[in-house]
């Protein structure tokens, strides 16, 4: 799919909070847990279950979500397909932040190994 203004508004219209359940829902589905969810959420964001917890309560959009968070370097080494939307030809910088998001909560649901979702190497770089 081809990546619209109307995409990104409806994106900037959302609310963490208003997602966060559904995160939930699909990952218990799965047989995954809440605490998996906020380990993949505190590893591209930083923020921690108290954090999470703080954003969800004040219902901050996603880009205040985002403006907050400190995204992890290895971020740019989610690619794929999410939604339709090919992550790597994504242009606005909040729908690929979100979209970030999005794959690692599909991964999860889907029980990729918790040290490929958070792009983790076997082998320590020296």
């Amino acid at each position: 799919m081809k990546e619209t203004e109307k995409h990104n508004e409806r994106i900037v219209k959302m609310t963490f909070a208003s997602v966060y359940p559904l995160y939930i829902t699909k990952i218990q589905r799965k047989g995954r847990t809440i605490d998996e969810l906020n380990q993949v959420i505190e590893w591209l964001t930083g923020f921690n279950q108290q954090k999470i917890q703080e954003l969800i309560e004040d219902k901050v959009y996603f880009e205040t979500f985002f403006e907050r968070a400190k995204l992890n370097p290895n971020a740019e080494l989610i690619k794929g397909t999410i939604c339709g939307y090919k992550i790597e030809e994504i242009k606005n910088p909040l729908t690929k932040k979100v979209r970030y998001l999005d794959k690692l909560i599909d991964e999860l649901a889907n029980g990729k190994k918790m040290e490929k979702i958070l792009r983790q190497s076997k082998f320590p770089t020296v």
